[in-house]
């Protein structure tokens, strides 16, 4: 029951703070805010601003399945000069990122916090090979290179090297390594898996390499490294993405809030200790910020991606045609997309119940 409620406060604290963004920004464009609301559907608690006086409307509601920040000129054309709608094109698209931006920090401040504590982080260096690993030549890989980019792909943590070289034909990768200094490129290097015996004695499938490289988790180590790792994040979520638009993955791949609270239980229910179940929900809770900052900022309609898509179309229309596109088609096609979103939402929560049950 707990990871439950941890869970609902994780998806209420993301969606909280994504509105914060929204109306951080508008506030300072001097955009009018009507209502600021957390959760959706009845009003359990609010506060409305002085009799005879304009300001904002603070809400908390019954379902923490959602928020929003009403703002004035958004749903329609206001004459009013703090309407959304009356504001440059640099302010409206700060104002509809700044929510995605908002998530994208809070996963960076979490990651930065479970590092805090950090003595040492460890880097892509060869510190050494196994027994007959025919990576290790002269003109091929040696100790002490640090791995910078395979087959394209920039190398920020030690593991990126096992990871982008499973994506690549299974043979040959385009390797670039710091090397005394200096840039070596390795390009079509062979790089197959082999069977390596480790040290206790079993067999394993792998490339032969130890990552034995440390650096000094200093502060400025801690903030790079937490960056990075947030961008990591990002990098994975398009890759995802990738899989799902050349069909390397699907539908049935997907988790929703049933899913994501189910794994939250797992992640605590198989951790040893307290302390271990915080540090792995926290994680995890960091992965689905950064995912809400990315998947939010998508060109897709009804998403904030989508609204900057049209504001872009419209100013590139406006250019050519002196034109904007008709405000109802604009909201035909958000209405459509939000009830596509919804449709794919309810098919992914079946699956997932139909996940737990099996």
């Amino acid at each position: 029951m707990i990871y439950i409620l941890a869970a609902v406060l994780i998806f209420g604290m993301l969606v909280a703070v994504h509105e914060w963004g929204h109306f951080i920004a508008a506030r300072l464009c001097g955009v009018t805010v009507h209502e600021f609301a957390i959760g959706m559907g009845p009003i359990l608690w609010k506060r409305e601003p002085a009799e005879g006086e304009e300001g904002t409307r603070y809400s908390l509601r019954l379902l923490p399945i959602g928020g929003f920040c009403a703002l004035e000129g958004e749903e329609e054309a206001s004459d009013n000069p703090h309407a959304l709608n009356n504001q440059g094109l640099i302010k409206q698209i700060f104002i509809f990122a700044a929510g995605a931006g908002m998530n994208f920090l809070v996963g960076f401040l979490v990651i930065l916090c479970l590092f805090a504590n950090a003595e040492a982080f460890r880097t892509a260096e060869i510190t050494g090979f196994y027994p007959d690993c025919p990576l290790q030549s002269a003109s091929g890989l040696q100790v002490g290179d640090v791995f910078e980019r395979v087959d394209g792909h920039r190398i920020l943590f030690y593991s990126d090297v096992g990871l982008y070289l499973s994506r690549g034909n299974g043979t040959t990768a385009d390797l670039v390594v710091r090397r005394n200094g200096e840039r070596v490129v390795l390009n079509n290097f062979p790089m197959a898996v082999r069977e390596y015996t480790a040290d206790n004695g079993d067999t394993f499938t792998g490339y032969g390499l130890y990552f034995g490289g440390v650096e000094e988790a200093t502060w400025g180590a801690k903030l790079r490294v937490s960056w990075n790792y947030s961008v990591n994040m990002v990098r994975l979520i398009w890759m995802s993405l990738g899989d799902l638009v050349t069909g390397n993955a699907g539908v049935k791949d997907l988790s929703g809030p049933v899913g994501i609270v189910s794994a939250i239980g797992e992640m605590g229910e198989e951790s040893e200790t307290t302390a271990e179940a915080v540090e792995n929900i926290a994680r995890f809770g960091a992965l689905i910020a950064v995912n809400l900052a990315v998947m939010n900022l998508l060109p897709i309609p009804a998403l904030d991606g989508g609204k900057i898509f049209f504001l872009l179309i419209n100013s590139a229309s406006m250019l050519v045609l002196r034109r904007k596109i008709p405000p109802r088609y604009e909201g035909y096609i958000h209405a459509v997309g939000f009830l596509l979103l919804m449709g794919l939402m309810v098919l992914v929560t079946f699956q997932d119940i139909f996940r737990l049950i099996k």
